[in-house]
């Protein structure tokens, strides 16, 4: 997952509003979203590795994942990042707890970024910093670096999706903000460790590149009274929807909005 937007309890109707982008490989098979039974959870599936990049359960708690972009860091032999989401979901401790269980362990894994929710606080961990915290209502956006890192792709989505919240409950209008193909100009780029040719490539939010990009968009809604509406649109390398899945549930607990702060 490359790209995610995330609006918590900053909508009066709806306290999670959550669009990103999967970006990877087209080579690397993949399974569209679907209800898990460990754990039980509506997830895509990586078929190399069994893991998962997003996903949500019935009790409206979710995790979601970006990998850290820095060529120079990544080792062939950790661990699939994608145990992390399942992981998150699987565990009924609170995010608190759990952001202390990723210190003790994150270290294994490749660089990555895990945002998720135990329905009552939403929480962060970055594993380069190797930080953690809760985060209070706002507007957040997530790449391959850390949270609301400045990046011309992630400062463009958060606005779209702050324009995006009147037009809900439609959620075709968080589908055009992931669908947006316009680059960054060079010297607003990162440097990642990559080449010119794949920032200037990476730096859209919808990616077509060489063998590589956007793979699926996902939308995730849950309104105050807990309901839960799931839209997953799948792409091919010509960027042509080939599949979706879209999902409505009632959360066993309504979403809380309670306050939080960081740790």
């Amino acid at each position: 997952m490359c790209l995610i937007l995330l609006a918590w309890q900053a909508h009066p109707r709806f306290p999670v509003v959550l669009a990103a982008n999967r970006d990877e490989f087209f080579a690397r098979p993949a399974a569209r979203a679907s209800w898990w039974q460990t754990p039980p959870m509506l997830a895509g599936r990586d078929l190399s590795a069994g893991g998962t990049w997003l996903g949500v359960d019935r009790h409206g708690r979710f995790a979601v994942l970006t990998n850290y972009r820095d060529p120079a860091r990544v080792r062939s032999d950790a661990p699939s990042r994608g145990a992390l989401v399942a992981d998150a979901l699987a565990s009924p401790r609170p995010v608190r707890s759990q952001l202390a269980e990723l210190h003790r362990r994150a270290q294994a894994y490749n660089g990555f970024n895990l945002l998720f929710s135990d329905g009552a606080e939403l929480a962060v961990y970055e594993s380069v910093p190797d930080k953690g915290r809760v985060l209070g209502p706002g507007v957040y956006g997530l790449s391959n670096h850390l949270l609301d890192t400045p990046w011309p792709k992630v400062l463009a989505a958060k606005s779209a999706l702050s324009a995006a919240l009147v037009h809900l409950p439609d959620w075709q209008a968080l589908l055009r903000l992931l669908r947006d193909e316009s680059q960054a100009q060079d010297e607003r780029l990162p440097a990642t460790g990559l080449s010119l040719e794949w920032e200037r490539l990476l730096s859209s939010a919808f990616i077509r590149a060489p063998g590589y990009g956007t793979r699926c968009s996902t939308i995730l809604l849950i309104d105050a009274d807990g309901r839960a509406q799931f839209h997953e649109c799948t792409w091919d390398g010509n960027a042509a929807l080939v599949g979706e899945v879209h999902e409505e549930f009632q959360c066993s607990e309504p979403v809380q909005r309670s306050g939080s702060s960081p740790l």
